[in-house]
């Protein structure tokens, strides 16, 4: 079993305030891929391949933008849909990837170390490692201690909100359940839909877990349930799906069949109340509209962890173990760590922040210090629920097993031991 790494907010902010399709990543002449010449034409370190999932419009412009400054080689971007890049990043890396990849921080960068499909970037970190602080590098390490991963940006997760329509309604941000509760009914009273909420992509619904299984049972019961070291029929567990069961009254109905995207949209048009979801729900919004955004941390359930938790994932690059080449890939880890590279991404996409502790906040919207200000407060940072876990565990079992509970929300004990069992078999 690999070794965790948590992140708390005094590691965290230390001095800042997929399994299917082989080689679809990198072989696929994507019309929208993008060749960037170096400086010199033919390039210093040859030509680096990227596998990106970087599909969203706003995240692509950003790192092709990013890509431009960076003269040392030509970089060939190969853009996958992000959900399909995830589904199929297992056999990728053991097929024919490319240089460097997208990915994620702590326990998901760590299994595939584990498994040899990335390559060392210990010397790297030796060039970088002062612009990060302590528990952003322990994020990029593996359970060999060895860094595999450097970040880029993160964002956290919360109920956003437009300031506009709640300044119009009268509504105030809750701080307990009960007060949710209470305002997802005002809200039905008045003719809108309170929560926004989709999982035609089975990821979205994870977030909704994590948060409410760290304030109903919090942060180190959690982890250990990622870790597959807590049954999924104890009636903790229980305790959280039926709390969530007593929400779905004000969910967004047919939520299977949305993306978060389309959600996130019904937010912006003031059809729907608020929108658990990561900082990044602002690509949803038109510029002129931002600036409307606001955001409060899900509130207390259990007065024993109030709100000292929350989810906060960080995306980087890794350099893959097949990589060609490997000295290129390095240069362009280097550059995607400087704080100018990170600086340039958060500015063109507003809901992210950059991971470098030399980063310039100074230029961040409301929505960004706002965002900054939440973590640095937290307590206690998850990766996310399909980061947290075996990738293996989050594809194939939690997936389903929650998009089956919004389907199905009165069938909670069953399910719990579909998990459970499924759990036992995986978690050996």
């Amino acid at each position: 079993m690999t070794q965790r790494l948590p992140i708390t907010r005094r590691n965290l902010l230390l001095g800042a305030a997929a399994f299917g399709v082989p080689a679809i990543l990198a072989g696929c002449g994507n019309p929208n891929d993008r060749r960037t010449p170096g400086a010199s034409g033919s390039a210093a370190r040859g030509t680096i391949t990227i596998g990106s999932n970087a599909s969203d419009e706003i995240p692509k412009k950003s790192l092709e933008t990013v890509i431009k400054a960076f003269t040392q080689a030509d970089v060939r971007i190969n853009t996958v849909d992000h959900n399909t890049f995830q589904e199929n990043i297992n056999r990728y890396l053991k097929g024919t990837p490319d240089d460097v990849f997208t990915w994620f921080a702590g326990y998901r960068m760590q299994f595939f170390a584990e498994q040899g499909l990335a390559t060392d970037i210990s010397d790297v970190w030796q060039e970088i490692g002062a612009d990060y602080t302590p528990a952003f590098k322990a994020a990029s390490t593996g359970s060999d201690g060895k860094q595999y991963f450097v970040p880029f940006t993160y964002y956290p997760w919360a109920v956003f909100y437009r300031k506009s329509l709640w300044e119009e309604k009268g509504y105030q941000p809750p701080k307990t359940l009960d007060e949710l509760t209470a305002l997802a009914r005002k809200m039905k009273t008045d003719g809108l839909i309170p929560i926004a909420f989709a999982d035609k992509d089975g990821w979205p619904a994870m977030g909704t877990f994590d948060i409410l299984n760290m304030r109903t049972n919090g942060y180190d019961f959690h982890i250990s349930l990622m870790a597959g070291k807590e049954a999924w029929t104890d009636p903790k567990v229980r305790q959280v799906f039926d709390t969530w069961r007593g929400l779905m009254e004000f969910h967004q109905p047919a939520a299977l069949g949305r993306t978060w995207q389309e959600a996130g949209q019904s937010l912006a048009q003031k059809k729907t109340g608020m929108y658990l979801l990561g900082m990044f729900v602002a690509q949803q919004f038109p510029e002129a509209d931002r600036d409307d955004i606001d955001f409060f941390t899900f509130p207390e359930i259990n007065p024993q962890f109030g709100t000292d938790s929350i989810d906060a994932p960080i995306d980087g690059y890794m350099i893959s173990a097949k990589a060609k080449n490997v000295d290129g890939a390095k240069a362009l880890l280097k550059h995607f760590a400087q704080a100018t590279s990170q600086n340039a991404a958060t500015k063109l996409d507003p809901g992210t922040l950059a991971s470098s502790s030399k980063a310039d906040t100074s230029g961040y919207s409301a929505l960004q210090k706002r965002g900054a200000e939440l973590v640095s407060q937290a307590t206690h940072i998850a990766q996310f629920l399909d980061r947290d876990t075996r990738p293996d565990f989050a594809s194939t079992v939690m997936i389903p097993a929650l998009q089956r509970f919004v389907g199905k929300p009165d069938d909670i004990d069953s399910l719990l031991k579909d998990i459970e069992a499924q759990k036992a078999n995986i978690f050996r």
